[in-house]
């Protein structure tokens, strides 16, 4: 049968997301990291998340576990995946890792790479004033992506999960963006809706959502959103990053 629930997961808090917060409250206009987003690791809090998600979804009572577990490429959310769902094996975490997808990598940003809001008004003037007047859905930095563009990838990743031969119930790791996009395909919701969203619920580290469907139905609805269910339950640090930080909301 084609899969009926999706585990909507972003990733732990990362030295980026870090990074990038200190960045912004100090006014710099460039995030001080030293790898390219894509190799960014998890925080020691971060790690301490991703446990906690792992212990909860053992532990609750629940029945949550999914049959396959998906993400991003991106170390951060590979890391949250392999602390999450890794089985541990006499103290040793056992050898395991989740299916990897590059369309669930985080958003690609061109140009305005690793610069903080300030630092684009600097540096890009007419970009920050193309990206006022676009919204923050359809604005697309010069070599990066829009949100639209995003909901591209969603949409070719979920043409899998409709296969007959697909696992019921589907974990996916990755990005703010990327969960707010599936839940605008998934839900069917407009622009408005989705970025409303956002800005009301902005989606924490290791953020657990919840989207569930009929079997043969292609409308998904929401169960659950953004849980910190296990942060609480474990003392596990709650932490809050912009991930999507180079657009203003509408």
């Amino acid at each position: 049968m084609a899969t009926t629930e999706l585990l909507l997961i972003r990733h732990g808090e990362s030295e980026g997301n870090v990074a990038a917060t200190t960045a912004s409250r100090d006014g710099l206009e460039v995030v001080p990291v030293t790898a390219r987003d894509a190799d960014v690791p998890l925080s020691a809090a971060g790690v301490e998340q991703a446990d906690a998600l792992g212990t909860w979804l053992r532990g609750s009572g629940v029945d949550v576990w999914p049959d396959q577990v998906w993400s991003s490429p991106y170390l951060r959310a590979q890391q949250t995946a392999e602390y999450a769902f890794g089985l541990e094996e006499n103290s040793v975490r056992a050898s395991w890792r989740p299916l990897v997808d590059e369309r669930l990598r985080d958003r690609e940003l061109g140009i305005l790479d690793a610069l903080t809001g300030s630092g684009v008004e600097a540096r890009f003037p007419g970009e920050a004033a193309r990206r006022r007047w676009l919204g923050k859905f359809y604005y697309r930095p010069p070599g990066g992506e829009s949100w639209a563009d995003l909901a591209l990838r969603v949409r070719f990743f979920l043409t899998e999960l409709d296969r007959a031969d697909s696992p019921r119930r589907v974990a996916v790791v990755c990005h703010d963006a990327v969960v707010l996009v599936f839940r605008y395909v998934c839900e069917g919701l407009t622009e408005d809706e989705v970025l409303g969203i956002g800005r009301s619920t902005p989606v924490v580290n290791t953020g657990l959502s919840l989207l569930a469907r009929d079997a043969g139905s292609r409308r998904w609805q929401p169960r659950l959103f953004n849980s910190v269910a296990h942060l609480e339950q474990q003392n596990a640090p709650l932490t809050e990053h912009g991930g999507d930080r180079d657009v203003f909301a509408r």
